[in-house]
């Protein structure tokens, strides 16, 4: 876990350390106190009449070449017993009723112990912004520990990480109300007197807290200029007078541009292990080689020929003499970047960790709901961003890329989308592959066409990269989960859902099913 990345990276890493950070935070995760309504009543309030929470700060105009500011935050709520629990012992059930927080966008529930699950219920309800009008109870997805990093790493045993449910997109929100109770099961006893049935209830963990997210505002347009490879960087001007070092490296790392904006070739040894590079700051630098300048909203598509071009480039080195002949890649997808979403890299932590390759790709939902539109999905993404981080207190982002009901395809953990990024979102099973979140719920709601056809895109190029068919099985060591033993090696699908690697509901049974379809369609995408 702790060797090096290769020169090569290294460099890139040492650029990047002088450039100037992406979209900062300005709200703190400050614990903030709570109240509880004994009888949870609907309020009575009218809009007109209450105070207007206090909203984040306007974003201030970044000037040019400089990172734009988007405010975000997150209020930590610690619930409280219900007050008609007159159960001795633990509380069976605690909540929260509040009409004065600030605005937020995503919810979520946590508590003191990862190692500890919450047995039963949690629902919640919210009041849109600025009005009277409460949505109904919805459920909080309670069992998300499957989303983690593997056990012994680094990540799971920092200290900071913490129990969770899966975040849920509510849309901008002023009120809230949450009710957690704990799971009873009735069974019969036999007792002297007779058979008698007994209720027994499982605590509820301790510490339980409600996280109430702000995504902050969504990024300004990025300036068409900086879309264009071969377009000069608005902040060059700087680098040189400022900081000649990291343009001399930045000359070494960057890619060759020919009239057709082809890459020239460039060897990326992979690490044997799972491995620190240097500390970086933006996130931006590592997808230089895919003729992404410092900046970038996006990664443009690439069709074929472009792509097989880009492979040699990237892999040359580790190509067999067949595969330089016939490579087996899809055309790369267009990918939002980190910037391109609105990243706050202050949040994660600022070393890139990698594994050795991508044998294997595990498909996931976020089970964050679907009541998003499309032009919302930076926001819930910058949501689930920061409830990884500063709520269950993860590096980065858990998954390696997500994907929206439009079949929008976006940057996830930091790191680079050409590189084996170490991610937390297979528990047991993140070494050598790489996680895909569909942003929704899909146990019983079909996942979008659009959807599933942006997977096997991204599956095909991603794959392709590392010589992985689509179609085809491959060996992934456990590092420890329910249903396989720490080191037992297991043959799973190339393309798997989060439910071949751990026992959970993930992805969702309507988006599993459809995985048979997005092998196939990868296979095909990938010339096979």
């Amino acid at each position: 876990m702790r060797g090096l990345l290769a020169s090569s990276i290294g460099v890139t890493c040492a650029a990047a350390l002088a450039l100037p950070l992406t979209p900062p935070a300005t709200a703190a995760h400050a614990p903030v106190g709570a109240s509880v309504s004994a009888t949870a009543a609907r309020p009575v309030s009218t809009a007109a009449a209450r105070p207007a929470p206090a909203r984040p700060a306007e974003a201030e105009p970044a000037r040019k070449g400089s990172a734009p500011t988007l405010p975000g935050g997150t209020q930590s709520l610690p619930l409280a017993p219900r007050t008609h629990d007159r159960t001795l012992g633990p509380a069976t059930e605690q909540g929260l009723f509040r009409q004065d927080v600030r605005h937020f966008s995503l919810v979520g529930v946590i508590w003191d112990d990862p190692d500890v699950e919450l047995h039963g219920r949690v629902q919640v309800r919210t009041r849109a912004a600025g009005t009277d009008v409460w949505s109904g109870w919805q459920d909080v997805e309670t069992h998300n520990a499957d989303h983690a990093a593997d056990p012994d790493t680094a990540e799971r045993t920092s200290g900071r990480v913490r129990g969770a449910t899966a975040p849920l997109w509510v849309g901008d929100s002023d009120g809230v109300e949450v009710r957690v109770r704990a799971e009873t099961e009735s069974r019969t006893e036999d007792t002297a007197r007779g058979p008698r049935t007994a209720t027994p209830t499982t605590p509820l963990p301790a510490g339980l807290r409600l996280e109430l997210v702000d995504p902050g505002q969504e990024p300004p347009p990025q300036d068409p200029a900086a879309q264009d490879p071969a377009a000069p960087d608005p902040a060059a001007p700087d680098l040189a007078v400022e900081e000649p070092s990291v343009q001399r490296a930045l000359a070494v790392t960057a890619p060759r541009h020919t009239a057709s904006h082809h890459i020239a070739p460039r060897h990326i040894a992979p690490t044997a292990e799972p491995a620190e590079a240097l500390a970086a700051v933006d996130a931006s630098a590592v997808n230089i080689e895919l003729s992404a300048p410092l900046g970038a909203t996006e990664i443009p598509a690439l069709d074929r020929q472009a792509t097989e071009r880009e492979l040699l480039a990237l892999r040359d080195g580790e190509l067999t003499p067949a595969q330089r002949a016939k490579p087996y890649i899809g055309p790369r997808p267009r990918i939002v970047t980190r910037r391109g979403w609105g990243a706050d890299e202050k949040l994660r932590e600022k070393k890139f960790v990698y594994t050795k390759k991508v044998k294997a790709a595990f498909v996931h939902h976020t089970a964050s709901g679907n009541r998003y539109r499309c032009a919302q999905a930076s926001s819930v993404i910058r949501g689930i961003y920061r409830y990884h981080v500063k709520s269950m207190g993860w590096r980065d982002v858990g998954y390696n890329f997500l994907v929206d009901k439009c079949g929008n395809i976006y940057e996830g953990r930091a790191g680079g989308v050409a590189k084996p990024v170490l991610g937390a979102h297979t528990l047991g099973f993140n070494t050598n592959s790489m996680g895909i979140a569909v942003l929704g719920s899909h146990g019983g709601t079909k996942p979008p066409a659009a959807t599933v056809k942006a997977i096997a895109r991204l599956t095909a190029w991603k794959l392709g990269l590392h010589g992985a068919n689509p179609r085809g099985k491959t060996y992934l060591k456990s590092g420890g989960g329910n249903l396989y033993r720490k080191g037992k090696n297991v043959r799973l699908n190339v393309i798997s859902g989060h439910r071949d690697g751990f026992a959970t509901e993930c992805p969702g049974w309507q988006l599993y099913r459809k995985l048979g379809t997005t092998r196939t369609t990868a296979a095909r995408l990938q010339g096979r």
